[in-house]
């Protein structure tokens, strides 16, 4: 049995729910998913600040889980905040809902399109299309123009409009697939999928079953050259309880 912990780096409750069904969704049996979040930090996460604040609250839980003697880890939110900090505290793997749902795109066809929550994040996306390699492989970014709490408002508004957007991404991108940028998207997925004939691909589930294969391959974070643990010195301060 393994245990994998998924981390919404944001402080939404109703948010970390949803994320923890999509991934107990997809959750090979003998699979126990631990969805948690920070208790403080920022209420959703739309920009550069947002980032930094929430990777403080993402190692907070990711030393957490490993106390607990979780398998491995998610970070849930599309912008991976602190995902190579987050690598060099663990042991086990260590995945980003971003680098997950890019990674499974180019596995099922050979361009993608983005379709995300508010227009200033297209420039975060794309600056992880650069870092991870996939720039050549994503078509277009799309921004449903609302932010990512209208998706746990419950009007139905925000859903409808990705729906719409991925409708159209899938009209004029020449897209062989579809990925939702935003962990509160990651109930849509399915049904999208079906709706639409092509993959629409949430990076929660992805990054579950790629977790779930670096387990079973027996494969943690490597501790050889710059992902080894931190170098020990004195934190003070706010960050002393990181000790």
């Amino acid at each position: 049995m393994s245990l994998i912990q998924v981390i919404n780096p944001n402080t939404s409750q109703a948010m970390t729910e949803t994320i923890g069904a999509a991934a107990r969704a997809v959750a090979a049996p003998g699979t126990e998913i631990l969805a948690v979040c920070p208790s403080h930090g920022v209420p959703s996460i739309e920009g550069h600040f947002d980032e930094a604040i929430a990777a403080i609250g993402v190692l907070e839980q990711v030393r957490l889980g490993k106390a607990q003697g979780v398998s491995g880890h998610i970070i849930a939110c599309f912008g991976d905040p602190g995902l190579l900090a987050a690598r060099e505290l663990a042991s086990g793997p260590v995945i980003g809902i971003a680098e997950a749902a890019m990674h499974t795109a180019t596995l099922v066809a050979t361009r993608f399109s983005i379709v995300t929550t508010l227009p200033r994040t297209l420039v975060i996306a794309r600056h992880l299309l650069q870092q991870y390699g996939f720039t050549h492989h994503c078509a277009a970014l799309h921004a449903i123009d609302l932010p990512v709490l209208a998706l746990e408002d419950g009007s139905g508004v925000a859903q409808e409009k990705v729906r719409q957007r991925c409708i159209q991404a899938k009209r004029e991108d020449g897209s062989g697939a579809i990925v939702l940028g935003c962990g509160g998207m990651a109930s849509l997925a399915q049904e999208l999928t079906k709706e639409l004939g092509l993959p629409v691909i949430d990076g929660v589930s992805a990054a579950v079953k790629m977790v779930e294969s670096l387990v079973a391959l027996g494969f943690g974070t490597s501790k050889h050259g710059d992902l080894d643990y931190p170098i020990e010195k004195p934190l003070s301060g706010a960050f002393q309880h990181l000790n």
